[in-house]
């Protein structure tokens, strides 16, 4: 890896830590995490979790201001066309509590933050699956200030990116993993609707799988440790170091957040000898194996291991005895009232978490059990015979009196204040209250004038239990000397009128604004009017099948294409190492006379700036959900969009009639559900213990292993949307079929 030549100090990156409840917000930033991503209950990937209301988040944002920290919320969803209207109002609230940032990874959430709320700062969620200088040309183009880049990247490509951009980057260093490349998996949407893309991953990659060649769990990653890369990592300029983990519990928050504040602060000579200190904090997290994850290649390789349980924890014991009102199990670890354990069934599958409230060691009540001995857990939830008991978290102060006191937030007043040696005028802009005005004789200064700092610094000092300083502008005619005493008491006198004449709900909210710009622009959308006759599109394999309609129109793979293709589909993972092979090709093909290019990441958009398309489609696994969205791809000549394959009919049909782009449907074929760069241990056929059956294809000339479902995916047709069959791993007249989300009455979750 290239160092650095100069010698001056290295910054300090960020820490960044996860906070799915204002209790692990407070854990954290007394762990000394810089930042917090957090989510409110809808519309962030893991609302599976506590997460904030609007009154929590707005008291933990104002919190973190006070101690110089930072707060990211989380709108890192895929978002429907029937819900844009309430994403708007999210963003409004969003605006008026004024995080650091938001993360997105929906195009159509990104254009409306960006255009309808200017005032939030936006950060590109690892969902949009940045992971070259190509796409991080895009997310610039995009208006985000920061990437948190796709997590299945080595050190070597992420220093070669991080040379390209003056773009932040964000890197995880630290937590559970996905054995799918990032917002990629369609696992858990495929097995019962319940989508990661929309925050309800049920986590089938833990599972165990069944196959002729051995059992195991194929697809369950170890979790990500990079202590000792640390280094590295401050050397390429990293911008944020992220902790994976927003569905765990303050402990967890704490531990880690200090194992890696210890080390970031360390002298260089120090670093060494606190690995050691660092690693027994990490070792109370209670996680899966540690592995460097993808960041080193020959951790990818040994990443997966099929004879580990997937479960994340200590491993305490089995259960041995299930009774009405709990369970009995010989620990082989020491267990406190207040710690958390998870009842893990044999087969992998999600168990029954709960806190020990009340347990029995031979018959008498404890508070403690040690290892050998046999306990009885009270317990009012189904616990699975024999099912593995694991320590999830360690018992943590109750921190609901220090919540509850945290101060609510107050109205924000935006004021402007002139200054002139006779006179000072405050009047406030957001609000309608009369101009406070108040005469005066100013001397001019002979040391330190009076200045817009010092008058914001002064006005900033509300007493009020209600009203606080919103932004402030002030205009000074000269340099005047204004004694301290008579500057408080003008700013009494101000806060104490607005006090006696203004009520909260007067105040003008600027995101109102941003909401009716939205209605104005969504208003007048409209599906666009296509042709009597549609071509259909066949994505095709060299000596595949062929397809039904002569007059079909023929995809072929980037480094596939031959003089018989009309469209070329660009990979939809490229590392920095292999775009100039990808732009050759690109340019070969339209020399060629190619005309058609079918973009399934975003990075391919830069790719194909320049080159004569008269078709550019956005397509699977590039997520388009919503009308919004196919506004924002128009900007980079998208021509067309794919409905994303995880849509239920109704929602397509919404994307259809509002869409500004003509829509395209996947409407046969073996869709990708799970995409990784790791070594899965298992190839061919398999199946899960409920009969559900998949293949396992890797890739050589890409390096990448694809999971699909044994059933082809074949939907009818819709009228005004164009049809799109996929033959790459698929064949007509196959007899096991269906229809995924398509045809559900709630579609994904």
């Amino acid at each position: 890896m290239t160092k650095q030549k100069n010698s001056a100090p290295l910054s300090t990156p960020e820490l960044l830590a996860p906070a799915g409840s204002p209790a692990c917000a407070l854990a954290a930033f007394d762990a000394g995490a810089d930042a917090i991503y957090a989510g409110l209950s809808k519309f962030n990937a893991r609302e599976r979790g506590e997460n904030f209301n609007p009154d929590s988040m707005a008291r933990v944002i104002d919190y973190a201001h006070k101690l110089g920290r930072k707060v990211y919320v989380t709108l890192n969803t895929l978002v429907k066309e029937c819900e844009l209207t309430e994403v708007a109002e999210y963003l409004a609230e969003l605006e008026e509590l004024a995080p650091d940032a938001l993360l997105v990874q929906d195009l159509g959430l990104l254009r409306m933050a960006r255009e309808c709320f200017p005032k939030l700062t936006l950060h590109a969620s690892t969902q949009m699956g940045f992971h070259n200088s190509a796409g991080l040309q895009i997310a610039r183009e995009l208006g985000v200030t920061r990437v948190v880049l796709e997590r299945q990247m080595t050190l070597d490509e992420i220093a070669a990116v991080k040379a390209s951009t003056d773009l932040e980057l964000e890197v995880f260093i630290h937590g559970a993993l996905c054995a799918s490349l990032s917002g990629q998996c369609l696992f858990s949407s495929y097995l019962g609707g319940y989508s990661g893309n929309r925050g309800k991953c049920k986590q089938p990659c833990r599972r165990r799988y069944f196959s002729k060649a051995g059992n195991g769990f194929f697809f369950s990653p170890q979790d990500l440790c990079t202590i000792d890369l640390l280094p590295q990592l401050r050397e390429m300029g990293i911008a944020s170091l992220k902790i994976e983990g927003r569905l765990r519990q303050p402990d967890y928050v704490r531990q880690t957040v200090s194992a890696y504040r210890m080390l970031l602060d360390a002298p260089p000579e120090e670093f060494p000898k606190l690995l050691g200190e660092a690693r027994n904090l990490l070792s109370r997290g209670c996680g899966r194996k540690w592995s460097h994850g993808f960041l080193e290649p020959e951790s990818g390789r040994t990443l997966i291991q099929h004879n580990a349980l997937g479960a994340a924890g200590l491993l305490c014991g089995t259960v041995s005895e299930l009774r009405e009102n709990g369970f009995a199990f010989t620990t082989g670890k020491r267990l406190h009232l207040g710690d958390r354990v998870r009842v893990q069934p044999q087969s992998g599958d999600e168990g029954p978490a709960l806190t020990l409230t009340r347990i029995y060691v031979e018959g008498r009540p404890e508070r403690r059990a040690l290892p050998g001995q046999t306990l009885f857990v009270c317990c009012d939830k189904p616990v699975p015979e024999r099912g593995l008991v694991f320590k999830i978290g360690e018992s943590f102060p109750d921190v609901s009196a220090r919540l509850a006191a945290l101060p609510p937030r107050r109205t924000a007043l935006n004021l402007s204040v002139t200054l002139t040696a006779q006179e000072i005028a405050v009047e406030v802009l957001n609000a309608p209250a009369e101009r406070f005005t108040r005469m005066l004789d100013l001397a001019p200064a002979t040391g330190r004038p009076v200045t817009a700092e010092i008058l914001e610094e002064e006005f900033a000092a509300s007493d009020s239990p209600v009203f606080r300083l919103g932004e402030f502008t002030a205009s000074i005619s000269g340099k005047y000397f204004l004694p301290a005493s008579r500057l408080k008491a003008l700013r009494r006198e101000f806060w104490e009128t607005i006090r006696e004449t203004l009520k909260p709900e007067a105040v003008f909210r600027e995101s109102a604004v941003g909401l009716e710009k939205f209605r104005r622009q969504y208003t007048a959308l409209s599906g666009c009017t296509l042709p009597a006759k549609l071509q259909e599109t066949v994505a095709m394999k060299p000596n595949g099948a062929e397809p039904g309609n002569r007059r079909a129109i023929r995809a072929d793979r980037l480094f596939d294409f031959n003089k018989l293709t009309n469209e070329v589909i660009l990979p939809e993972f490229c590392p920095e190492s292999k775009l100039p092979a990808v732009r050759r090709a690109i340019k070969a093909a339209a020399e060629a006379g190619i005309r058609r290019f079918r973009v399934t990441s975003l990075y391919g958009l830069a790719l194909l700036d320049g080159i004569e398309a008269e078709e550019i489609i956005a397509s699977t696994p590039l997520p388009v959900c919503n009308s919004m969205a196919a506004v924002e791809l128009a900007r980079f000549g998208v021509t067309r969009v794919m409905a994303h394959i995880e849509l239920e009919k109704s929602s397509v049909e919404q994307l259809r009639d509002h869409s500004p782009l003509p829509v395209e449907l996947y409407r046969f074929g073996r869709p990708v559900l799970l995409i990784s760069r790791a070594a899965i241990p298992a190839t061919g056929d398999f199946r899960d213990g409920r009969g559900n059956e998949f293949s396992v294809r890797f890739d050589r000339r890409d390096g990448l292993t694809r999971l699909y479902p044994r059933k082809v995916h074949s939907i009818p047709r819709l009228p005004g949307v164009y049809d799109y069959y996929d033959l790459t791993n698929a064949h007509w007249n196959f007899p096991e079929t269906g229809t995924f989300n398509f045809d559900s009455e709630t579609g994904w979750l």
